[in-house]
């Protein structure tokens, strides 16, 4: 074995603060009572226990329990997983384990400990660990963590997202370890295995649980060697034992206790040949009586073994081979396990291993333990009988055993590396590793590390990962003597202990240096008071942080001597102590026994009790930049040196302050360089001098923060002051030096100075390019300055010089490198060029067009240089490749080991750039660069401002108008916080909280009562105030949808009727009255739509059906109770539905609802019943029902209750709409006797719940045109009444469902039905409709319908009064919008009076209407074509010949059906679309049918015609209208209202209220969509007979009415203000397609508005000038905006600064640039700068007005200067480039140095140079790109002139020779 690598002798660091530290779990134990800690509390005199019986001796005092009897706890520590806890703060957990209690508890150096989880269970527990299992979801796997929790009998696993499981295991377990797959199991006793077995094949030892519910498998193994023994098999040696188990790499580390050597062996799945190899049978052993027993004995011998195993039998006892025999069989045959096998052969795994068991069962119930048995060999049925019975059992009973498929493996221990054999020494002495870790060394070379006690020694194995990963080669092994060693993570050591009690630290194997452990004496000086302190229990550890709140015991209760003292063992993996760890006397100083529980950099030193933690290489940035930087050049060996020497000079007892940080790495770099820092006078005055410029003074103490004029006259008298102010320029670089300054040339590093002075000169550059370390820069150029001396480098000095023409004015020193020497020693790498590589000046010639070389620069150090040097390349020089394949032309890359990657094309570019690509493409292409490669905003202010401009024009432009799909940091980048605050998807009730109540029009304050009642509080008011801003509708439509409060019933008592007469006629009011009130909730339900997010905690309010009624003047109660009038019975049953299917659909579709509180919600009075049915169906509306637990369904069915069944079948079918899905299709299949098949039982099901079921079906088939569905129901529509009296009422509503039904099946498939020509469908349902003969009913219902009905007579023909309805709809929804000519004419109404005459006139109506639909494109918005559809014999009615006999009445109504039946299909056509044509149209009939009804003329169409027609004329305005919230129709709606004598039944009310709610659809957010699904549902919804009573369902199912709101689709978009997060207006373009009605057209709509159907259009944008543009393309796709949409419609907008909202200034008059045209003198003269804050909101700048632009007292004589500052903001503000500001007063304040004389270095002419030069390129590109330059003003001309003017003035009067010089060179 190779010894220590490098040692570095006589030096000593410091560790950090020590802490004490008692594990929390301990101190939570304390103060959380069970069993053991009431033990601790009731501590009584030891005499009085004893005296009383021996059972109280439990309650000892714990002085007098011995250890053994007390329990044993143990504790890991762990670094802190993210998946845990949320932020992103370093904290550590512990795991503690005492008895049967595990707490798992966080805590970290800012917080103090918590209990994260506390586990108890059953029995003790043996061990507690963490383990993380891979669980596979969609094709990749997801990680669970647990933690497990190891009890005799089972393993409890809690996952920490709330899962538990419970594993029972088949044998007693000795350890277990976590692994990346899963847990390890090791079997307990295997020593006993060898007198159990028979003379077969060991049983395995080691096991696998990839999952909880996954099967125990044993682990196969493939050990190393060339031979048969290198063969697959099961890792039965007992003498291996597992000490080490790893994740990351899958390593297992395991040891031979008979030939003591250690093995490492990686852990993976096993391959599909091995586990075919393993399962195989293997050659039976011959000779033996015992040859038949094949491994079916295993499955009891391992039941058997698992049984004495158990505590109660004592596991210690050497079994023999014949008390096995006596009784295995009679175990295997009455174990539970294998009976539930037998009878149940399809048992799964999984419900196996999660079936209960009882823990205090040794071996449960558990198949795998009966399965054991074949796992090993073949299934063979042989042998089973061959099990030599017993006297007491019979072959029969043996038997029993069935046959079992095999466990098959699922892990593989292939063995990687063990080692060699040591030649007998220290044999008697167990050499197991008693701890094993990983740990790695500053160069990365990985180690695995363990740790023999015995020999006290530390053996490191170095590994390296192969190429493909895969494979871990393992090298030398090196030994370190240690009495105990812990690694350090975070700062890549180990922290060894060795055997004299003193702490090193390693790196790998390289040994650092000794620590210093304050508090820690030497050995030799004894402490004799501190004796009680010694023997406190604390021997452990955690976090430092928690040493607050984790005290040591008080004295008195803890000083307690312990009687045994403490056992380790060498196989003690988990570090159990007792309560009380023995510490003797004599032993008088502390003493460091042992250390644990490494986390981070933190180590627990156990015998101190105290944690300490180790400090790092360095926190400053600029070290951290240059030890990288020299790490990377160097090779490995002398790079190492360096950060050892480093390492021990910064942890030095004492540690540096921030600015002595440096002065040491200087001190330590230049001396390993050779250099003699104490003679160099600049090295030697470090220590003793101010620091080289004032920005990094070290902050030391400070007395006080007032200063005094000493402190003047010391800072004008020191050295910084003298060289800074007259320190005269240097003579030329070579001066002479003194012969005294040689280097070194045996010093490690002087070999490698040049490549050293290189790379740290391409780190100067790098630090040049951030503004936060621009200023440490100048401490870097004095080591740099030197080195380029004695290199004698002339070109480089000379720049420097030039940087810092003031600071190397004060070096002189050179030092002699002996030439003779350097030749031979030294290594002048190829890439270090005379020329100095200057980042600034390859910009600059970047900017001029000049070709330039490459520039060199350090991959992962450099990283600011790259980005810039490519981002000129991308868009100033325009290579579209410079990011990608072309990176090689701008950069070289220089490679760690003194190579360089040369390039050969270097001069080669500018020809070969291909033609350029716009300058908009260019800047989109570098913001995305620069976002990808993690550049923000926060980086570009530390960029130099001549350098960041281009980046910033880039910027600028691409803020203009950003492309909708760059990701959330390109849009933070480019300063459009709108778009980044799109991509977090929040809806505007989320963000309310955040949102004030921005309305302009405030509503009537309502008293708290009313606001909680009428279940319409949910609107979104900020959004209705700014749509409906002029007036009060919103209220006005609140007031007529209540229905909580009573109604006025105004009767005036005529002097003729008698009290009890008037009190019966005010109750008959009131009764007319209710009729609208039960009415209204179906549009209440449409009104506040999706508006609600209900809390999870609280029941959903439901507001009440209010049927009282209040009489004036006295306000008295009118009931309909009183008994004075007759009240129809169930009158309510259907409102109190309607009702609750209206509160459920406020809740919106997004919200967090689940199955419990659905169940939540039920009522507990069965009164409430029908409303919670209509919440159910409601929920199925919104999507929510699909989250009911099946459970709870089948719950709610089998109530019986009818209202119940129909609300959830509709629901269901709803939640689950057009999805097939086989389990709801049962369940509807149950309540339909026609999909049952024939020979089922007939199920009573109401005829009602049969019409739900029917719809049902077509809701969960729409438009997938199932034929076995679409069969059945076809026959449907004409089921015969059957005899008794099934069948027989309400046939209308049955026979509709199914016609509606089979449209939906079948919806717009028209004539490519596949695979149904032979039903004909077409032609039976026009049988349906006309009438005719009955066709046979075929298939399975001919049976059904055997017999005739008893009721109705109806003979061979069909009863088309009952089919038709449902036969037209059918039609008209298959053949949607296919125009099919020959289809349509079908449904014409007929051209001759006694035709008629024939055809009911509603029927007429839905004939026009299906033919409508069905010419679909023929509809146009005018009157002639609603006409049109009127037949010709009509419209010549003047003509007719008197002869005929013409039924008037039937000719009037016939026309107005008809024109009804086209209004309604014209609503249908343009619904949702607000076309005004379509709303003239429809309003224009809507007024004549009016005047005809005010007419006498009602008399010939009959009032209840008429008004149905204008009822159907309104619902079809408000579908066209739908959510825009239109006055006219408002009007109409409130007018009907108002009517409630007469003939105005309930059902023309819920027409009336149906029409507003559509109105106003989801509070103005939601309109209707023209879909074909959204078609059907409205025919649904809207079928044109409304029901005479509130009990009606005779012709249709009042519950359909509800699905409508699947029609309903968001298309409102609001613009929110993403500054105040308050909805605003904003002017919107809206692009259209071109269609064959309209060319493509562009119309302006000022939003919050409603979008048209995202199909018609083209593109959306939000216009200028007020807010930012944005534009969203929708050709491409409409994804983005349908979420945007569905999120409440939030667009985020960005005011522009200097713009006002539309609400604050709606003509636009007070705007800022307008302000300067009235003036017509120059804007910046007119600019007052108080008044910036009208027209921007950003705080910056009001900011910079209020400091910088004012006048004040103490700047009068600065006028010039604040004009030129309000000047500044103006034109930041005006061109709408805040952002600019910063660069326009540093070019300012640049040129204002310049005059003054006093630039100290060049850098702010660089960046005025670079300024200039991005000017003058594009001024040469021509003026076509200026207007989006952004220096676009005067200023820069002005600026650039002064600055030619001062370097004339300096030229003539020769006054400062520096910047002469440099003004040149630039």
């Amino acid at each position: 074995m190779s010894e220590v690598v490098y040692e570095e002798t006589a030096t000593m660091i410091a560790a950090g603060e020590l802490q004490s530290f008692v594990p929390f779990g301990r101190e939570h134990c304390r103060n959380h009572p069970n069993a053991f800690n009431l033990q601790l509390r009731e501590l009584q005199p030891a005499s009085e226990l004893w005296s009383s019986d021996g059972a109280a001796g439990l309650v000892g005092s714990l002085q007098e329990v011995s250890l053994q009897e007390r329990e044993k706890e143990c504790w890991q520590l762990r670094k802190g997983c993210v998946g845990v806890k949320e932020e992103d703060v370093e904290f550590e957990e512990e795991l503690y384990t005492a008895g049967n209690v595990v707490i798992w508890s966080q805590g970290s150096r800012t917080q103090a400990s918590s209990v994260y989880k506390a586990f108890t269970v059953d029995s003790l527990v043996q061990q507690a660990l963490w383990c993380n299992f891979a669980v596979p979801q969609n094709k990749k796997d997801e990680v669970e963590q647990t933690v497990c929790i190891v009890q005799s009998s089972c393993v409890n696993i809690h996952t920490v997202t709330g899962k538990d499981f419970i594993a029972p295991l088949p044998f007693q377990v000795s350890n277990v370890w976590a692994t990346k797959f899963g847990l390890l199991l090791e079997r307990k006793n295997a020593a006993t295995d060898a007198q159990l077995n028979p003379p077969g094949e060991p049983l395995p030892t080691v096991f696998s649980m990839l999952h909880p519910l996954d099967e125990i498998a044993p682990v196969v193994c493939k050990p190393l060697g060339l031979f048969e023994g290198s063969r697959v098999q099961y890792l039965s040696d007992c003498t291996t034992k597992i000490v080490f188990s790893c994740c990351q790499p899958s390593i297992v580390v395991s040891y031979d206790t008979v030939q003591a050597i250690h093995s490492v062996w990686l852990l993976r799945k096993v391959t599909h040949d091995e586990r075919s190899t393993v399962l195989q049978c293997p050659a039976e052993p011959v000779g033996t009586p015992l040859g038949l027993m094949t491994s079916g004995f295993m499955t009891s011998h391992l039941r058997n073994i698992s049984r004495l195993d158990s505590p109660g039998v004592g596991s210690g006892s050497p079994l023999h081979y014949s008390a096995l025999h006596s009784h295995h069989s009679k175990i295997m045959t009455s174990s539970p396990g294998l009976h539930s096998r037998i009878h149940s052969p399809s048992i799964s795994n999984m419900a196996a291993l999660s079936r209960a068991h009882s823990p205090g069962m040794a071996a449960p119930s558990f198949s795998g333990a009966a399965r054991f048995n074949t796992s090993f060999h073949s299934p063979s049925p042989r042998g089973h009988h061959g099990l030599l019975p017993s006297p007491n059992s019979t072959i029969n009973e043996t038997m029993l055993v069935p046959e079992m498929e095999p466990i098959i493996p699922d892990l593989c221990m292939e063995q990687l590396w063990s080692e060699t054999v040591t030649a007998g020494c220290h044999r008697e002495l167990s050499s197991q590793a008693s701890k094993v870790f990983l740990t790695s060394d500053l160069c990365e070379n990985r180690y695995l590390c363990y740790l023999v006690e015995s020999h006290q020694q530390l053996r490191c194995v170095k590994f390296i990962e192969s190429n493909n990963t895969s494979q871990l080669i393992f090298t030398a092994v090196t030994t370190i003597p240690a009495k105990d060693a812990e690694p350090l993570q975070n700062i890549d050591a180990t922290l060894v202990l060795e055997a004299c009690g003193s702490l090193v630290l390693y790196t790998g194997i390289t040994r650092v240096s000794k620590v210093f452990v304050p508090g820690l004496l030497s050995p030799t000086f004894s402490l004799t008071n501190q004796i009680p302190h010694l023997s406190t229990p604390v021997e452990n550890v955690s976090t430092p942080a928690n040493a607050g709140s984790r005290h040591l015991q008080r004295l008195d209760e803890a000083v307690m001597p312990s009687p045994v003292s403490e056992l380790r063992g060498p196989n003690i993996k988990h570090h159990e102590g007792s309560f009380l760890e023995d510490y003797t006397f004599q032993q008088s100083t502390p003493y460091i026994h042992a250390l644990r529980d490494p986390v981070c950099n933190r180590v627990t030193l156990v015998g101190l009790f105290v944690s300490g933690s180790y400090k790092g290489q360095t926190n400053d940035f600029q070290l951290t930049l240059c030890l990288q930087a020299i790490c990377f050049i160097l090779p490995k060996e002398a790079a190492m040196k360096v950060l050892v020497k480093w390492y021990n000079i910064y942890n030095a007892p004492g540690g540096p302050s921030a600015h002595a940080e440096w002065i040491l790495f200087v001190t330590c770099f230049m001396t390993l360089m050779g250099y003699n820092t104490e003679r160099l006078t600049w090295t030697r005055n470090l220590h003793f001098e101010v620091p080289l410029s004032p920005v990094i003074a070290a902050k030391k103490a400070r007395p006080s923060d007032g200063g005094s004029d000493e402190d003047w006259d010391y800072l004008l008298g020191s050295h910084y002051h003298r060289q800074m102010t007259f320190q005269p320029i240097c003579g030329p670089v070579s001066s002479p030096s003194s012969p005294s300054l040689k280097l070194d040339t045996s010093a490690p590093l002087f070999p490698h100075i040049p490549a050293l002075f290189y790379v740290l000169h391409l780190l100067y550059q790098e630090l040049q390019l951030d503004g936060l370390q621009r200023a440490r820069a100048s401490s870097l150029v004095c080591v740099l300055q030197q080195l380029a001396r004695d290199l004698q480098l002339e070109e480089y000095v000379d720049l420097y010089w030039r940087d810092y023409p003031s600071l190397i004015s004060g070096f002189t020193e050179t030092c002699l490198i002996d030439q003779g020497k350097s030749y031979l020693i030294m290594q002048r790498p190829s890439f270090l060029r005379a020329e100095p590589p200057c980042v600034f000046s390859w910009l600059s010639c970047c900017l001029r067009g000049e070709e330039i070389p490459p520039f060199p620069y350090l991959v992962g150090i450099c990283e600011r240089t790259r980005l810039l040097v490519l981002s000129y390349a991308l868009y100033v020089i325009g290579d579209e490749n410079a990011t990608s394949t072309d990176v090689s032309k701008y950069l070289v890359k220089l490679s760690a080991g003194l190579i360089c990657i040369t390039n050969i094309d270097i001069y080669s570019r500018q020809s070969s750039v291909k033609a350029k690509l716009s300058s908009e493409n260019l800047a989109e292409q570098l913001v995305v660069w620069l976002t990808s490669e993690g550049f923000t905003l926060k980086d570009l202010e530390s960029v130099p401002f001549g350098v960041a401009l281009p980046i910033r024009e880039a910027i600028y432009r691409c803020r203009e108008q950003p492309c909708s799909d760059w990701s959330e940091d390109v849009c933070l980048l480019i300063g459009r916080q709108d778009l980044t605050k799109q991509a977090h998807k929040m809806t505007l009730a989320k963000s309310k909280a955040s949102v004030g109540s921005g309305l302009s029009l405030e509503p009537p304050a309502a008293t708290e009562a009313d606001e909680e009642e009428d279940g319409m509080s949910d609107i979104i008011q900020e959004v209705t105030g700014l749509i409906w801003s002029q007036d009060l509708r919103v209220q006005e439509v609140r007031r007529l949808l209540q229905s909580s409060r009573p109604v006025r019933v105004s009767v005036v008592q005529l002097p003729e009727v008698s009290d009890h007469e008037y009190i019966e006629e005010k109750e008959n009011k009131l009764l007319q009255m209710c009729q609208r009130t039960m009415a209204l909730p179906v549009g209440r339900g449409l009104f506040t739509l999706f508006s609600y997010h209900p809390v999870p905690t609280e029941p959903l309010p439901v507001p009440k059906l209010n049927l009282t009624g209040r009489a004036p003047p006295r306000n008295t109660m009118v009931d309909l109770n009183s008994g004075n009038i007759d009240v129809p019975p169930n009158m309510t049953s259907w409102p109190s539905f309607h009702n609750g299917v209206a509160a459920g659909l406020k809740i919106a579709p997004a919200s967090q609802v689940d199955s419990a509180w659905i169940a939540y919600n039920k009522p507990k009075s069965p009164e409430l019943a029908n409303e919670y049915a209509g919440f159910l169906m409601a929920l199925g509306l919104n999507g929510h029902l699909t989250k009911l637990a099946t459970l709870n369904i089948h719950d709610y069915l089998t109530k019986g209750h009818e209202m119940t069944s129909i609300g959830l079948l509709l629901g269901v079918s709803s939640a689950k709409l057009g999805t097939m899905d086989m389990s709801i299709t049962r369940l509807l299949s149950i309540h339909i006797p026609a999909l049952l098949p024939p020979t089922s039982t007939e199920l009573d099901v109401p005829h009602n719940v049969q019409v739900a079921a029917v719809i049902g079906i077509g809701l969960v088939y729409q438009g997938t045109g199932h034929r076995h569905n679409a069969e059945v129901l076809l026959s449907e529509i004409g089921r015969p009444p059957g005899p008794e009296m099934e069948y027989c009422t309400d046939r209308e509503s049955y026979s509709l469902a199914a016609g509606l039904a089979l449209g939906m099946v079948c919806l717009g498939h028209g004539s490519n039905l596949i695979g149904m020509t032979d039903l004909n469908v077409p032609e039976q349902l026009y049988q349906y409709m006309v009438g005719g003969h009955r066709r046979a009913q075929a298939g399975a219902n001919r049976e059904r319908h055997k017999s005739p009905s008893y009721q109705i007579k109806e003979g061979d023909t069909i009863n088309v009064d009952v089919t038709c309805p449902g036969a037209t709809l059918a039609l008209a929804m298959i053949y949607l919008k296919t125009n099919n000519r020959s289809i349509a004419d079908w449904l014409k109404p007929p051209d001759t009076w006694f035709l008629l005459d024939f055809i009911k006139p509603e029927f007429l109506l839905l004939r026009t209407l299906a033919r409508c639909l069905i010419m679909w494109d023929e509809i146009l918005p005018n009157t002639e074509w609603v006409k049109s559809n009127i037949p010709q014999v009509r419209q010549y009615m003047g003509t007719f010949d008197p002869s005929e006999d013409i039924n008037m009445e039937t000719m009037a109504q016939a026309q107005d059906y008809i024109t009804a039946g086209a209004c309604m299909a014209l609503g249908l056509r343009f619904a949702g679309s607000a076309n005004s044509d379509a709303f003239d149209c429809l309003y224009e009939f809507a007024r004549t049918f009016m005047k005809i009804m005010s007419f006498a003329g009602t008399a010939q169409t009959g009032y209840y015609n008429l008004q149905t027609g204008l009822s159907m004329i309104l619902l079809a305005m408000s579908m066209v209208m739908a959510g825009t919230g239109d006055l006219k129709v408002l009007q109409l709606c409130r007018f009907f209202h108002k009517r409630t004598g007469g003939e105005m039944n309930y059902g023309f009310h819920m027409a009336h209220h149906m029409a507003l709610g559509l109105l106003f659809l989801g509070g103005g957010r939601y309109t209707l969509s023209t879909s074909n699904s959204s078609i059907a549902a409205l025919l649904c919804a809207l079928y044109p007979h409304f029901p005479a009573h509130s009990t009606d369902n005779r012709y249709h199912l009042q519950a359909l009415r509800h699905l409508a709101v699947l029609a309903a689709e968001p298309r409102l978009l609001v613009p929110v203000d993403v500054d105040s997060l308050k909805p605003c207006y904003a002017l919107l373009e809206v692009t259209y397609k071109e269609t064959k009605w309209y060319d493509e057209t562009t119309v302006e709509l000022m939003a919050p508005t409603m979008l048209p159907e995202l199909h018609l259009l083209k593109r959306v944008k939000v216009k200028g000038p007020r807010y930012w543009e944005l534009s969203i393309d929708l050709s491409k796709e409409t994804q983005h905006l349908k979420s945007i949409l569905s999120r409440d419609g939030v667009l985020y907008v960005k005011l522009r600064a200097g713009q006002l909202p539309y609400k604050d200034d709606p003509q636009g008059w007070k705007s800022l640039l307008a302000s300067t045209i009235n003036h017509r003198n120059s804007g910046v003269r007119a600019f007052k700068a108080e008044t910036i804050s009208e027209f921007t909101s950003e705080p910056a700048l009001l900011s910079f007005a209020e400091f910088f632009c004012k006048t004040s007292e103490g700047m009068k004589h600065r006028e010039d200067t604040l004009v030129l500052f309000s000047a500044m903001l103006y034109e930041c503000v005006t061109q709408e480039c805040p952002e600019m500001l910063p660069t326009y007063i540093a070019i300012e304040q640049a040129v204002e140095a310049l005059r003054r004389g006093d630039v100290l270095q060049t850098f702010p002419l660089w960046q005025l140079r670079l300024v200039v030069e991005l000017w003058d390129r594009r001024v040469l590109q021509g003026s076509a790109n200026r207007h989006d330059a952004l220096l676009t003003s005067e200023f820069l001309p002005v600026m650039k002139n002064i600055v030619d003017q001062q370097c004339h003035f300096l030229v003539f009067h020769k006054l400062d020779v520096f910047q002469l010089a440099f003004l040149y060179r630039v």
